[in-house]
């Protein structure tokens, strides 16, 4: 009888345009709940699909990764949109060592490849892609995770605009722990549930945070929370599903936001200037004051 070896998918391919095998084991850090790609087993796996990232350190090493982990022959099918990175998969997978079978449907690049015997650099594109200690920040960080390379603007600007923080609070999309390091420097914080959709950023802000008051969760908000009577929740909510403009996302966390915090609890929110986010908070909350706008962000504090 044959061995059959399992499957993978990372991300969700567009079933139109890829064909994620049945049974797959999802490997998405986006994902909560997933699989770690990089726990499994190298050689493991029959085949594997996988929705590539836009970054190029991201895509690069995720996609050795699935080459380390196909069996012997076993097959890996990688696509993206032209203009987020798909333009360029082929020529990486080259350089892999692979021989590629291309195709492009609904501006997307589809590649196919068998995995070659020993691929080619696979090693240094993993070593690229992996957690690494930012000299410039101060912290530890993963290509792929928001803003992984830089103090994001919005986030500085309300680091700039907190108040001392005190009681039980949240940091929703908490980044790799950019925001609360700030929250965390006021002794009257009891405890900070920092929620993210992205476990490379949870387990960085994990990492980043020596501080017991600290509790690190990987959760998708939108899916609710059990959060109850918090004294203040802080948010740099996300804007982009996929790579597009979803503004409900921001929505959603100041809905969740609402439903966590106590009576007379306090959001404290940036976002960029453009998101019409005013309607949403003035439904959810008793008052709503604008704080400050600089360089295309506005920061409101609102009271439940």
């Amino acid at each position: 009888m044959q061995d059959t070896k399992p499957s993978g998918v990372y991300g969700a391919p567009p079933a139109e345009l890829a064909q994620t095998p049945e049974g797959a084991t999802q490997f998405s850090p986006l994902i909560p709940g997933s699989a770690r790609l990089e726990e499994q087993p190298e050689k493991s796996l029959g085949e594997i699909a996988v929705l590539a990232p836009p970054g190029t350190v991201e895509r690069r090493y995720v996609i050795a990764l699935a080459l380390r982990t196909l069996a012997p022959g076993g097959s890996l099918t990688v696509l993206a949109p032209k203009d987020k990175g798909g333009s360029r998969i082929a020529k990486e997978l080259k350089g892999f060592g692979c021989e590629v079978s291309e195709t492009s449907r609904r501006h997307h690049r589809i590649c196919t490849v068998m995995r070659p015997s020993e691929p080619i650099g696979t090693d240094e594109a993993i070593a690229e892609g992996s957690p690494r200690l930012d000299a410039a920040l101060g912290l530890w960080t993963w290509p792929g995770a928001f803003s992984w390379n830089r103090i994001d603007p919005g986030s500085a600007l309300l680091e700039q605009n907190l108040p001392p923080l005190s009681g039980r609070g949240a940091d929703f999309g908490c980044g790799i722990g950019i925001l609360a390091r700030t929250i965390l420097a006021s002794p009257k914080v009891e405890s900070l549930a920092l929620i993210d959709i992205d476990r490379r950023a949870v387990e960085m802000a994990a990492r980043n945070l020596d501080d017991p008051r600290a509790l690190v969760r990987w959760a998708d908000l939108r899916s609710g929370t059990d959060l109850k009577g918090l004294d203040f929740v802080v948010m740099n909510p996300p804007f982009h599903d996929g790579g597009a403009e979803d503004q409900s996302l921001g929505q959603a966390f100041i809905r969740r936001a609402a439903e966590a915090l106590r009576p007379g609890g306090v959001l404290w929110l940036v976002a960029n200037r453009h998101l019409p986010y005013e309607a949403v908070l003035k439904s959810a909350f008793k008052r709503v004051t604008p704080k400050t706008e600089a360089a295309g962000y506005k920061i409101y504090e609102a009271q439940k």
